[in-house]
C-alpha cells in the first residue's frame, strides 16, 4: 500500500447487542484493533455506525424508533455517548481521535468537498483517527447521504484510500443468502460489479441496522470506480480488521477499476447536483462515450430545463433515452438557444475535462 491508508466502516450489527443496545464490548474488540493497526503505521479513518443504537433507551423508547424525529433525537443523545466509548479506549492507547459528522450536502459543494479532504488530510497526517458519521440529528432525506456504507465510499474516494474494508455480520458475498440456502457458496473476487452482483446481494439487512448487502455493492461500486479496492468481510473475528488489511479473513475483494476517475470527475460523477437534461444524437454520443470527445454543440438535440453557466447538466441519448454521462456547462441555456438558431452552430458546449462518462 502506498500510503497505508485505510479506511473501515463498522455497521450497527457489529457494534451492538441482539436487542439493538450499543455493546461496549464489540466497540473496545474494534478499537484495540484499530490501535494495533496505527502503531504499525498504517493511517486510519471509521466510519461507524451506532448513533441511534447508543441514545434510544436514554430516551426512553424500548426499543429502536422507526420515526425520522425519534431517530434524529436518539442519534442528538447517542452520537456524543458513541464518541465517548471510541475515544476513552483509543486514548488508552495513547492515540487521538478526531469526530466529524457529515452530510450529502458536504459533497455536493464543491468547496465544502475540497475542504472536506483539506481538513481530513490534516487530520491524518497528523497521525489523528477521524471517526465520521453522518450528521443524522439534521439530516433530512435531502441531505441525507442514505447509508454509511455509501458515506464510507465517498470518503474513501475522496481520500483516494488504498483500501475500503466494509465490515458486516457476514463474511463476504455469497452465491446466494447463506441464512437461507444451504448451497450458498463464497465468492472471493470480484473484479467487474454488474446487474448480477447486485441480484446476488439480495435486500434487506438485520433488525437493527440500515443497510443491506445491496448497499455494500453499491458503495462497492462507487469505491472501485474512484480506484478504491473494497473488502467486505464479517467483524465477529476478534482480529478481524487486521486480517481484512492482507485479506486474510474470509470476505470478498472487489478490485480497482484501472480506469479511476480523479477527485474532480469522482465529484462530477457521484455528487454533482444537476440543473437540467440535454438530449444528443448518435454520433455525440459515440463521441464522448466511447472516444472521450468534447460534446459539440451541433450534437445538441433537445433541453430540458434551465441552466447557467457553469451549472452541471445531464446528457442523454435522444435515441435511447438512456444517461450518457454529467458535465459543465461552458454557457447558459438562453446563449445555447442562440447558437442553436445558427444555421450551422460550432463550438463546444462541455469540454472532455469537465465530463464524466457515467454508462
Amino acid at each position: 500500500m502506498k500510503d497505508n491508508l485505510i479506511v473501515f466502516k463498522v455497521g450497527t450489527s457489529s457494534l451492538t447487542t441482539p436487542e439493538g443496545d450499543l455493546d461496549a464490548g464489540k466497540l473496545k474488540k474494534i478499537t484495540l484493533q484499530l490501535a494495533q493497526l496505527h502503531q504499525a503505521g498504517y493511517k486510519l479513518v471509521l466510519v461507524t455506525s451506532g448513533s441511534i443504537a447508543a441514545g434510544f433507551r436514554r430516551l426512553g423508547f424500548d426499543k429502536r424508533p422507526k420515526k425520522t424525529a425519534d431517530k434524529q433525537a436518539a442519534a442528538a443523545v447517542g452520537q456524543g455517548l458513541l464518541i465517548e466509548e471510541y475515544t476513552r479506549n483509543l486514548l488508552a492507547k495513547g492515540i487521538v481521535s478526531a469526530q466529524v459528522l457529515l452530510t450529502q450536502s458536504d459533497f455536493a459543494d464543491s468547496r465544502r468537498y475540497q475542504n472536506a479532504s483539506n481538513a481530513l488530510n490534516v487530520l491524518l497526517n497528523h497521525q489523528v483517527i477521524p471517526i465520521i458519521n453522518e450528521n443524522d440529528t439534521i439530516a433530512v432525506d435531502e441531505l441525507k447521504v442514505g447509508d454509511n456504507d455509501t458515506l464510507s465510499a465517498q470518503v474513501a474516494a475522496l481520500l483516494k484510500a488504498d483500501l475500503l474494508v466494509l465490515l458486516t455480520d457476514v463474511p463476504g458475498l455469497y452465491t446466494a443468502n447463506p441464512r437461507k440456502d444451504p448451497d450458498a457458496k463464497p465468492i472471493p473476487v470480484i473484479e467487474n460489479i454488474t446487474p448480477k452482483t447486485f441480484q446476488i446481494a439480495g435486500g434487506a439487512g438485520s433488525a437493527n441496522g440500515t443497510g443491506g448487502m445491496a448497499t455494500k455493492i453499491k458503495a462497492a461500486d462507487m469505491a472501485t470506480k474512484s480506484g478504491v479496492p473494497v473488502f467486505i468481510c464479517s467483524s465477529a473475528d476478534s482480529q478481524a480488521l487486521i486480517e481484512a488489511v492482507s485479506q486474510d479473513n474470509q470476505g470478498t475483494l472487489f478490485t480497482a477499476n484501472d480506469k479511476a476517475f480523479n477527485q474532480k470527475k469522482q465529484w462530477l460523477a457521484f455528487y454533482a447536483p444537476t440543473a437540467a437534461r440535454i438530449f444528443i444524437d448518435q454520433g455525440a454520443v459515440h463521441a464522448m462515450a466511447k472516444e472521450g470527445s468534447s460534446l459539440l454543440i451541433s450534437g445538441i438535440k433537445q433541453i430540458q430545463g434551465s441552466f447557467k453557466k457553469d451549472d452541471i447538466v445531464e446528457v442523454y441519448s435522444q435515441q435511447s433515452k438512456k444517461l450518457i454521462g454529467k458535465g459543465k456547462a461552458r454557457f447558459s441555456k438562453p446563449v445555447l438557444l442562440e447558437i442553436l438558431d445558427q444555421n450551422h452552430p460550432e463550438g463546444i458546449f462541455i469540454h472532455r475535462d469537465d465530463w464524466v462518462t457515467t454508462l
